[in-house]
């Protein structure tokens, strides 16, 4: 019977019968006769309802399914854009987030890489960097590291601006540590003068540096230990010892005040005894009079050193406080960064107030011969090196 057809899917195996046979055709050769029995047989035996008729089974013509069909694409290569060649990668750091040039000259022991050198050596205009910037930071070899061109000199306005600028920071520094001592405030303008130089040098007594008057050098060990500090130490003297006591330092021509060895009170820049008129050593000496000149202002004339007659002040020593002999801390209209007093320690006027004040003496009308009532012990240290 044409037409007539039935198919079944056994196992991935298709079978097809028709009104004369029935056959098998298996995805695999193996399945033979022994599979087409078993299939003829439960045919055979099936329940289908036993009818003449004849079920027709419309063949459908057969028909492809269209087969779908990707775009044909095109994948571009991958390729990766070379970095820049970079001519010596041990001298070359790049910027991170949060750097600085003073945090990446402190990562190198050497205190040539400072953040002056890096400018410098970068041709910085400021001391602004950026993520991601590459930095020479072999400074001073006659090379570009990154490029590895010979350099030429540094840029004198580069350098010249970078060193303003650490001496400013530098300024700002000693004015903080400074500020709770009664110490007039450096101006910030960038130039290590005699006033700044004295102001580091007092600072490195405080701080148990070597004791001196010159510039403090970009990313030195010393200028890292005096921006990291938060504080003014107490200078050593033995007077520490003492419930108050006074210590004059020659070389760096500054006074410090302080009670015990737990309280720093004053910072007060000084000028003392000039050649041949030296204000002596001195190892807890005992103040032993006071002048307040209360008839005069406050301004007391010199027995040894008179002022002319025609000094309008009619005097020279402003308040002075006695310790050896003839010598005396007083005030002075003229305060030096050098020595230039006959032998006293002078102060500003607003200063040696300030002195009188701590010591109790403010009030005094006459003068006070009376080391108890004064109370202070003097050092008298160092040497001045113009």
């Amino acid at each position: 019977m044409s037409g007539r057809r039935i198919t079944i899917f056994l196992g991935g195996a298709l079978l097809v019968t028709t009104a004369c046979s029935a056959t098998v055709q298996s995805a695999t050769d193996s399945a033979g006769a022994t599979e087409t029995s078993a299939i003829e047989s439960s045919l055979a035996t099936s329940d289908l309802p036993a009818t003449t008729d004849t079920v027709i089974v419309n063949e459908a013509p057969a028909t492809s399914l269209p087969v779908a069909t990707l775009p044909e694409t095109t994948i571009a290569p991958t390729t990766t854009e070379p970095g820049p060649q970079i001519y010596d990668p041990a001298c070359v750091v790049v910027v991170e987030a949060l750097d600085s040039l003073g945090l990446i000259a402190n990562a190198f022991d050497d205190e040539t890489v400072n953040v002056v050198a890096l400018r410098a050596e970068n041709n910085l205009p400021t001391a602004d960097i950026e993520v991601g910037q590459l930095l020479d930071v072999c400074t001073g070899n006659g090379l570009d590291d990154i490029t590895g061109e010979q350099r030429t000199d540094p840029d004198e306005a580069v350098v010249a601006a970078a060193v303003r600028q650490n001496v400013e920071i530098q300024q700002l520094k000693l004015n903080k540590l400074f500020e709770e001592l009664g110490t007039q405030p450096l101006l910030i303008d960038g130039v290590s003068g005699p006033v700044t130089r004295q102001r580091l040098c007092a600072a490195r007594l405080a701080m148990g540096l070597e004791i001196n008057t010159t510039d403090m050098a970009s990313g030195s060990a010393e200028e890292r230990i005096l921006l990291a500090a938060d504080e003014l130490p107490m200078p050593f003297t033995s007077a520490l010892n003492q419930p108050k006591w006074i210590l004059i330092d020659r070389t760096c021509q500054f006074m410090f005040v302080g009670e015990g060895a737990d309280q720093l009170v004053f910072g007060f820049p000084t000028s003392t005894g000039s050649e041949g008129f030296e204000t002596r050593d001195q190892d807890q000496a005992r103040a032993f009079r006071f002048d307040p000149a209360s008839d005069n202002g406050g301004w007391h004339d010199s027995t040894d050193f008179p002022v002319a007659a025609d000094n309008p002040l009619n005097g020279n020593m402003y308040r002075p406080l006695y310790f050896d002999l003839g010598q005396a801390i007083h005030g002075a209209n003229n305060v030096p960064t050098s020595p230039q007093s006959k032998g006293c320690a002078r102060l500003r006027i607003e200063n040696q107030d300030q002195l009188v004040g701590w010591l109790g003496l403010a009030s005094a009308m006459t003068p006070i011969w009376s080391e108890r009532s004064i109370s202070v012990a003097v050092n008298v240290q160092g040497e001045y090196v113009g």
